[in-house]
């Protein structure tokens, strides 16, 4: 853009400075310059300082937890991919209602039980946990999600201490097919 030489008997100096933030810019305006001056080409500060705005996430992928059904549902661009049965909370210990968000991933987690304090470490047989954790919610110091189990004799009832309990081969496909951010939808 060419400078536009105005002339004025108000001024014949500088009209503003703009400090960005760590970049400080002198932007001029000629007040009053001869008219032999060639147009010079001032540069597009803005386009040059201006964080360019990400563009937002697009979260395609949605996990509903049907709680009287005892199953969750995997869509995929709001088409339904997959359906998995779970286990529930028990009485005392029920899965939380609500809208929540993947916020753990671990493949081979580690389990602490949540009244004895007893520690099992990854890939044990008596793990309880299974092969993954998707973490979705939290109650006080009880974390609360996905997980495998390897007892499937369980899956549809209500016995576990609030955490969705899955076959290892149905958590895997589940684990793979989410990621942090996903949006949990768990309803009665």
């Amino acid at each position: 853009m060419a400078a536009k030489i105005q002339e004025s008997p108000l001024s014949k100096a500088f009209m503003m400075i703009c400090i960005v933030p760590g970049v400080a810019i002198a932007l001029f305006q000629v007040r009053h310059v001869p008219a032999a001056l060639p147009k010079v080409e001032m540069p597009n500060f803005q386009a040059l300082v201006a964080p360019k705005p990400s563009p937002s996430p697009v979260i395609e992928t949605k996990l509903v937890v049907d709680l009287s059904d005892r199953e969750v549902r995997l869509f995929e661009k709001q088409k339904l991919k997959a359906t998995y049965s779970v286990a529930i909370g028990q009485e005392g210990w029920e899965t939380p209602v609500g809208s929540f968000k993947v916020s753990e991933m671990v493949k081979n987690p580690a389990w602490q039980h949540p009244i004895t304090g007893e520690k099992i470490p990854p890939g044990d047989q008596d793990n309880p946990l299974g092969k993954r954790w998707i973490g979705f919610t939290s109650q006080g110091k009880l974390l609360i999600g996905f997980h495998g189990t390897k007892d499937y004799s369980l899956l549809g009832q209500a016995v576990s201490h609030g955490c969705l309990r899955m076959r290892n081969a149905d958590v895997i496909a589940l684990y793979k097919a989410v990621k942090l951010g996903t949006p949990v939808e768990v309803k009665q």
